[in-house]
């Protein structure tokens, strides 16, 4: 959904869809996700402000309360980086888009990222209703390089730079070389394109890569 949202918007700057239209259907998306039911009943949408990884496309509860289908954190945040694009692109004076800007920050701020990650300074991956938190940590290089910033950043539940730490610090045994170029590995490719589609890194050195 948040690639979508986005998409809305590039689609409006390259004339393939007009602004109405698009303003109608990004409503339509941050409405659902502004009031789908929160709780860790089976057939929620969602908890503490995240997702579940697939909602049934008719309900947008959980996909078939299956147990398999978990709390997603990492893919909560692509819905927020989408959520936050489209707060920024929307920013004429109209009811519609001051709506937009309101969803778009209640969404954010509701995301409870200190019960995420459940007294640990690493992010859990997931958390399902029968069996509570996965304990399946995020941490070194990942697509969860753009689930921290979002943690980081957040105004209501945010994590102490400790995170941060603690996420780059198994870095030093994942660098690797190919034809002259140092790189830190990671085997699949959306590791880096996800975060990188809304953030552009390039200039910005943390404390890890500054040492």
């Amino acid at each position: 959904a948040g690639f979508g949202l986005t998409a809305y918007a590039i689609g409006v700057e390259r004339g393939w869809m007009k602004r109405d239209e698009a303003v109608k259907r990004t409503l339509a998306t941050l409405r659902f996700f502004a009031t789908a039911k929160q709780s860790e009943d089976k057939d929620a949408s969602g908890v503490h402000g995240f997702f579940y990884h697939f909602l049934d496309m008719k309900t947008g509860q959980r996909y078939e309360s299956a147990p398999w289908v978990e709390l997603s954190s990492v893919d909560s945040a692509w819905l927020f980086y989408g959520v936050l694009f489209v707060q920024s692109y929307y920013d004429k004076n109209s009811k519609d888009e001051k709506e937009i800007r309101q969803l778009a920050n209640d969404i954010y701020r509701r995301a409870d990222w200190k019960w995420f990650s459940d007294g640990n300074p690493l992010l859990q991956g997931g958390w399902t209703p029968e069996n509570g938190f996965d304990y399946n940590y995020y941490r070194g290089f990942s697509e969860a390089i753009g689930l921290y910033v979002l943690a980081l950043g957040s105004p209501t539940y945010a994590l102490g730079p400790a995170s941060w730490k603690r996420w780059t610090q198994p870095n030093d045994k994942i660098w690797g070389e190919f034809q002259g170029q140092t790189y830190l590995a990671g085997s699949q490719m959306f590791w880096h394109q996800y975060a990188y589609s809304w953030i552009d890194f390039r200039g910005i050195q943390d404390d890890y890569m500054r040492g």
